[in-house]
């Protein structure tokens, strides 16, 4: 299996130190050393630094840890690979155009039967499950709203449906944003945090390092953090429950 991380805040946030936990999982101290990625929202803009390699030896690692962008909307992903060989071209996340808005997505499982999904013109480049899956979501979308819709909770419930389809075709986490909402749905393993005021401290639970938040945080600012597994000892994370998704917009979750 392969481990998920997004970031929702209010204000532009960096990700250095949740990211530094998860790559140390990507062939240190887990075994997701297939690949890994991660994507920056800016704007309408986007981001994405990958790599095959494993993520804890990955000089892009390395870079991306030194070089701390701040995002409102982050996606990443640390990949075992079970579906399609180790490269980039299967390296999560994926990212593609509809409604005038980039979709970002990254999948945590194996699927049965996805060869026989319909994925209309939004065809996967790669060889992995997880890409069609994403191909086909985004044409069913665009089937169910062939103009850009406005009642944008509504398309995520819709999109949680589409997930449960997916679902009983095996294990189905994933993480799903358009550069405002961040979408978790959760099959088998996902958490989620909020931070806000008054900020502490955290410690990784992967790597020996402790963050004091108050020294890099104002008082209104609002921070979740979606991972696989917790990725502090010291904080309590929300277990998602298997079939139920939640939806964060500017860090505050609204389902």
């Amino acid at each position: 299996m392969c481990e998920l991380l997004g970031m929702s805040a209010n204000v532009p946030t960096d990700i250095v130190f949740s990211l530094s936990g998860l790559i140390q999982r990507g062939g240190y101290t887990g075994p997701h050393k297939d690949g890994w990625g991660v994507t920056f929202y800016e704007g309408l803009g986007y981001r994405t630094f990958k790599d095959h390699q494993s993520s804890c030896h990955s000089p892009v690692a390395q870079f991306v840890q030194g070089y701390p962008i701040k995002s409102e909307v982050i996606v990443a992903h640390i990949r075992q690979a079970n579906r399609g060989k180790v490269s980039l071209v299967n390296t999560h996340p994926f990212t593609r155009e509809l409604w005038g808005k980039y979709w970002t997505y990254a999948h945590n499982g194996q699927l049965k039967g996805y060869k026989q999904l319909k994925t209309g013109s939004y065809r996967p480049v790669g060889e992995t499950d997880s890409e069609r899956a994403f191909c086909w979501i985004l044409h069913q979308l665009s089937l169910k709203y062939p103009k850009r819709p406005a009642n944008w909770p509504a398309v995520f419930k819709f999109i949680a449906s589409l997930a449960a389809q997916l679902g009983h075709k095996g294990v189905f986490n994933m993480l799903l944003s358009d550069g405002q909402f961040v979408m978790a749905y959760c099959s088998t393993q996902l958490h989620w945090i909020t931070r806000r005021a008054p900020f502490g401290r955290a410690k990784l639970l992967d790597q020996d390092m402790e963050i004091d938040f108050q020294q890099h945080t104002q008082s209104g600012d609002v921070v979740s953090v979606i991972a696989t597994q917790p990725l502090t000892g010291n904080e309590f994370w929300h277990r998602i429950e298997s079939g139920h998704y939640a939806l964060f917009h500017f860090g505050e979750k609204i389902v």
